[in-house]
């Protein structure tokens, strides 16, 4: 099974959508390249949305269209990078944004406060892999597919502890009873796979 296909089969079967290949071609032409394939294949069977109450993806014709978010995303991490390079410090910022060669490519962020975006390092969109620029204070790099990174985060997100999200100085002044009940309430805790769109 592929890591698409594993993906699908955690966030359940998505409402009834008709893709359209063209909804990609101003995309494309902007970025000059295909986008790698298991995202768009995500994103037509889907749609613009929230994984797991936590990544946020665009679809080219969603209600926030990907290429609109693109240019604004790129416009602004491209201003903090000159403005980083211009004080001598790019350790956090090291790659360029689009419209630069071989530029990031921006595809969503996290509401954790990081963006994502794809790293085309090869001619084959679909050997590209994922940068996350962590809160604008450095970046990851993930050798692997969108679909491969998107699994990986949502089964992250489910193997949490059972008193994940709530602060550690607040445990103090809970109740146990208190906390089962955020628990039973998926307030705190493991999240389970979900995709909402928007």
């Amino acid at each position: 099974m592929s890591s698409l296909d594993e993906l699908q089969a955690l966030l359940g079967a998505p409402a009834h959508r008709q893709p359209n290949p063209a909804d990609w071609d101003e995309v494309e032409q902007h970025i000059g390249s295909a986008l790698p394939s298991d995202f768009k294949g995500f994103l037509n069977a889907y749609g613009s949305g929230v994984m797991s109450g936590e990544l946020v993806v665009f679809h080219p014709t969603g209600s926030s269209p990907l290429l609109t978010r693109m240019r604004t995303t790129h416009q602004t991490f491209t201003e903090r990078r000159d403005s980083a390079l211009s004080r001598g410090d790019s350790e956090h910022i090291p790659y360029p944004f689009h419209p630069a060669p071989g530029g990031l490519i921006s595809w969503g962020y996290d509401y954790s406060g990081d963006e994502h975006f794809f790293l085309p390092c090869d001619p084959d969109p679909d050997r590209w892999k994922i940068v996350t620029m962590v809160h604008e204070e450095g970046c990851e790099t993930y050798d692997g597919s969108f679909s491969s990174f998107a699994l990986m985060f949502v089964r992250q997100l489910l193997a949490v502890d059972r008193y994940y999200g709530i602060k550690p100085e607040d445990l103090e002044f809970l109740e146990p009873e208190d906390l089962e009940e955020l628990v039973a309430n998926g307030e705190i805790g493991p999240v389970q796979p979900t995709f909402k769109p928007f």
